[in-house]
């Protein structure tokens, strides 16, 4: 198998590489702070989450909200050492989070 580039045409190809992100770099730090920018790249980002994101984090938060209370829930009696007074008030939510694989275990 022959090379195609040898090492002249492997350095001019990682400095132009290299001049090519620092002439970028700077190109951006002085369009950053510009009103206009900001608020293209504000509305872009947003046209972009609403496009691919939105309804799947939706349905992420709709799917884990019980999982998310019970161990909020748990993390207050926990902070305040009263584990095993969860675990008997809250026999369902243990079961809950024990099928997330979370561990809950009393006395400490």
């Amino acid at each position: 198998m022959t090379n195609i580039y040898d090492d002249d045409k492997i350095n001019k190809i990682i400095t132009l590489y290299k001049k090519r992100v620092e002439r970028d770099r700077i190109k951006y730090e002085k369009k950053k702070n510009d009103p206009v920018f900001i608020e293209q790249n504000r509305s872009r980002a947003k046209a972009h989450y609403e496009a691919h994101y939105k309804e799947v984090k939706k349905q992420n938060y709709n799917k884990n909200k019980d999982v998310v209370k019970a161990k909020s829930l748990f993390y207050y009696y926990r902070r305040n050492d009263r584990v095993d007074e969860f675990i008997i008030k809250y026999p369902d939510k243990v079961e809950l989070m024990g099928n997330h694989g979370i561990t809950v275990s009393g006395s400490g």
